[in-house]
Order: structure tokens, then C-alpha cells, then sequence
């Protein structure tokens, strides 16, 4: 009690107010002692040794950022533990599936002179070069049959080695290249192959093939008469479908759709929309043109 009792009065205690004020200057004292300890070593190492209080500094930031590595490191071990090198773990937000077409050298543009070679001998080596994984020796050789008109599901474990199915070059028929070298290049009725971009543990269509119908994207229709596709009526079979990854699914080549322009006219910009159809396809969409759809323009000379 700093205060004794008194009949109607408060004093104050003296002798624990002395106690209180002793403990206060020996804390002060304390204080004092160790601040100018701390400011003499402070002088000491700054004045005799500088490098040994560089040092100091140094190492302490040394450890500060080596123990925020670690747990920088640590977060991202256990983040990497949760994910699948297989599969994407959300895939909510993956689109419907883009499209692109071969050849594709410079551009959108595919531009050649029928009587110059030399124009249209690139856009041939592209086709060639991009077909060789299709070749049928090879298709034979690596992948199997599969029954058409239905999805190639395969169970078991999410690591194991997936099989494919085949496609043949000689299914492109009139444009695989191989009865005719030049891909119609030569005589001015060009062939072009339609690809649809991967999703993983995408299956197209619902059920039904996804199919492909190309026309004039703008302009007069009667630029573009003539259409042939191969494989059958220009469909992407179902026993492609789904693809697991590059990981499990190592054969997997993807399915083509060949277009033939036997009759498009000639010494002109010919601007041409091909577009996938089929059950969850998207392809009206104006500001992304590769969405389920494939613009283009065919200028041929001769």
C-alpha cells in the first residue's frame, strides 16, 4: 500500500515510496550501463576492426535471406505435392478447342504462282514434313486399331502408358501426298490440313463426330465452288478421343481433316472461314478467330 489509512485522511506510505524509488534508479542505472556497454562495443568494432562489424551485417542478412529460401522453397514443395504431372487440376476454365492448319509458313496468307515453282516448293516440304509422323509404316508400328465411331477410354492407372490409335497418311486419300507429291500445288487446286489444338480429357461432340465446312469468309461465294475432305465426309472420328497428355499418351498423333480446293478462283484474294461443328463446339466468337473456326486467305496464280 503506497497510502496508509487514516480517519478521514489518505497519507501517503513513505517507506514503500522510498522502496519504489530506489528500484526506479537502480532499473535507470541498468538501462544506463548497458547503453553505453552496447555503444562502447558498437565504437570499438567500427573503430579497430571494421570488416568484423561489416561482417557481422552481413551474416545476419546471410541467414535472414537463407531461412526465407527455405520457406519459399518449402511452399512451393508443398504446393508442387498437391498437383498431377499427369492432369491439369482445374481445368473449368480450358475453352473448347482452337484450331490450326498446315502449312503455315508466313502467315494466314497462302500465295503461289502455279506456273513458278519456286513459290509453291515450300508450302509442299512444309506437308511433307509435317506427315512424316503419319506415314503408315510407322502408324502400323507404333499404335493399333481402333474401332471407329466411339471414344478410346482407357482405365488404370493415371502414370501408365497410354495406347494410340492410328491415323494413316493414305487416309488423306487425293491429299496425303502420296499419289500426288505436290499436294495439287502444281496444278493449282491446293490441299490444306485442318487440326484441332489438345485438351487433355477433352472428348468432342458429346458422342456425335465433330465435323468441318469451309466457305467464303467474305466477299462473292462463287470464288469457292469446290470442296472435297478427306478422310470420309470431313469428320474428326471419335476413337481419337481423349487424349491423356504428352507424358502417358507418347504416340498419340493428332487426327487431320484434309481440305482440297479443286475450284476456287484463280488471280484473286480469296478469304476463307472454316469452322467446326458438333455438340459443345464454339465458333462465333469475333474476337478470337482460332476458336472452333480457321480464317484464312488462298491466292493462287497461274
Amino acid at each position: 500500500m503506497l497510502f496508509a489509512l487514516f480517519p478521514g485522511h489518505l497519507v501517503p506510505d513513505v517507506e514503500q515510496l522510498m522502496v519504489g524509488f530506489v528500484g526506479m534508479d537502480r532499473d535507470r542505472d541498468r538501462a544506463i550501463f548497458l547503453s553505453v556497454e552496447v555503444e562502447v562495443l558498437a565504437t570499438v568494432l567500427t573503430t579497430t576492426c571494421p570488416l568484423c562489424f561489416a561482417g557481422l551485417i552481413l551474416l545476419f542478412y546471410l541467414i535472414l535471406y537463407m531461412f526465407l529460401a527455405g520457406m519459399f522453397s518449402f511452399c512451393i514443395y508443398g504446393l508442387l505435392l498437391t498437383l498431377s504431372p499427369y492432369t491439369p487440376t482445374y481445368r473449368d476454365r480450358v475453352s473448347p478447342p482452337g484450331v490450326m492448319i498446315r502449312p503455315y509458313l508466313h502467315g494466314f496468307t497462302i500465295a503461289f504462282n502455279v506456273s513458278e515453282p519456286s513459290t509453291w516448293t515450300p508450302y509442299v516440304n512444309s506437308m511433307h514434313h509435317f506427315l512424316q509422323a503419319y506415314d503408315d509404316n510407322i502408324q502400323e508400328e507404333k499404335n493399333i486399331e481402333c474401332p471407329a465411331g466411339q471414344y478410346f477410354v482407357q482405365d488404370g492407372a493415371e502414370s501408365k502408358e497410354k495406347k494410340a490409335c492410328q491415323f494413316k497418311r493414305s487416309q488423306l486419300q487425293n491429299c496425303s501426298g502420296i499419289e500426288d507429291p505436290t499436294f495439287g500445288y502444281s496444278t493449282g487446286q491446293p490441299c490444306i490440313l485442318l487440326k484441332m489444338n489438345r485438351i487433355i480429357g477433352y472428348r468432342p461432340g458429346y458422342g456425335t463426330p465433330v465435323s468441318v465446312n469451309c466457305a467464303i469468309q467474305k466477299g462473292n461465294e462463287s470464288a469457292l465452288k469446290s470442296v472435297d475432305f478427306y478422310p470420309g465426309n470431313g469428320t474428326f472420328d471419335l476413337m481419337y478421343y481423349p487424349y491423356y497428355g504428352k507424358l502417358t499418351h507418347v504416340n498419340y498423333t493428332s487426327p487431320l481433316v484434309a481440305l482440297h480446293f479443286t475450284d476456287v478462283k484463280k488471280n484473286d484474294f480469296v478469304p476463307i472461314q472454316c469452322r467446326l461443328n458438333g455438340e459443345g463446339i464454339v465458333n462465333n466468337v469475333t474476337n478470337d478467330r482460332f476458336l472452333g473456326r480457321i480464317i484464312f486467305t488462298l491466292s493462287i496464280g497461274m
